[in-house]
């Protein structure tokens, strides 16, 4: 147990000192991720990681859930918070879920289950900025705050595909749930939202290699996309995860491969398909 959670316990005693929660509310007017069909322009993006917490809703004097039922806290949990509106996620490490709902569902406030916790934002729903400059709007109220219970979700940029779902693969391999994208201009949308995508693990399967499609631009005169057969038999095109090799000597015409995707159409199209390897 740290020290400073020793202070905690000598400082409050039995005693539950809490945030006056409010009110039940409408559920709050919130943006909502889409599944992408497909990805252009990725550097035009923001990438965070998808905590796997409980999204909740900051309205400047309380924390609510996204059904609009009040979250009771500890006092020092949302002191010198801003009196802005806030989107983010209750969240404490990967893999806790259970614990951190188990937390906010406590009929009586714990506060060594609250110190565990921060609140991380990832927008700001009253701002009509586009998302770049609410980005750093974010960074000002969380570092104007002085509060370690404040955080925002870290956002970053990658160039290409091939590093995004070299990222996918990394936050996944360590116990994480996917990757969210947030268009650069979007401006906060209430409801399904075409500019803010959820990412979610791959999964891979093989198919037959139909026909060799030249590239273009760069690939002119190299492999552009490769036409394959799922057992299905639905076909569809492969352009992306290929070696500057592998396009200048592509799989052969009715060899197995096996590629990776993430989901599919209503047609049963894979998603965001990508080449892995031939199969051996």
């Amino acid at each position: 147990m740290t020290i400073n959670i020793l202070l905690l316990i000598l400082l409050l005693g039995d005693k539950p000192i809490s945030h006056q929660a409010g009110s039940p509310i409408a559920p709050p007017q919130i943006q909502l991720a889409t599944t992408p069909r497909e990805i252009h322009h990725i550097e035009h993006y923001w990438v965070s990681e998808k905590l796997d917490g409980m999204r909740a809703y900051w309205d400047g004097n309380a924390l609510y859930t996204r059904q609009g039922n009040p979250i009771v806290v500890p006092d020092w949990f949302v002191k010198n918070w801003p009196k802005t509106p806030l989107d983010g996620e209750l969240w404490s490490q990967r893999n806790h879920f259970e614990r951190i709902i188990s937390c906010v569902r406590r009929k009586l406030v714990e506060p060594l289950c609250w110190q565990q916790l921060a609140f991380y934002v990832f927008d700001i729903p009253a701002s009509d900025a586009i998302f770049s400059q609410r980005v750093e709007h974010m960074k000002r109220i969380v570092a104007h705050s002085l509060n370690p219970h404040l955080k925002m979700v870290e956002q970053f940029k990658v160039t290409n595909n091939d590093s995004l779902y070299s990222l996918l693969d990394f936050v996944v391999s360590h116990g994480g749930e996917g990757l969210m994208l947030h268009h650069e201009q979007a401006r906060y949308q209430v409801g399904r939202s075409q500019h803010l995508l959820k990412l979610k693990p791959y999964q891979d399967a093989e198919a037959v290699v139909v026909e060799h499609i030249e590239g273009k631009g760069k690939f002119t005169g190299l492999l552009g996309a490769m036409l394959v057969r799922t057992p299905e038999g639905i076909e569809f095109k492969i352009g992306s995860g290929f070696s500057n090799q592998q396009r200048k000597q592509p799989p052969p015409i009715g060899a197995i491969i096996t590629y990776k995707f993430v989901g599919k159409t209503a047609r049963g199209v894979p998603r965001f398909a990508s080449f892995l390897r031939i199969r051996r």
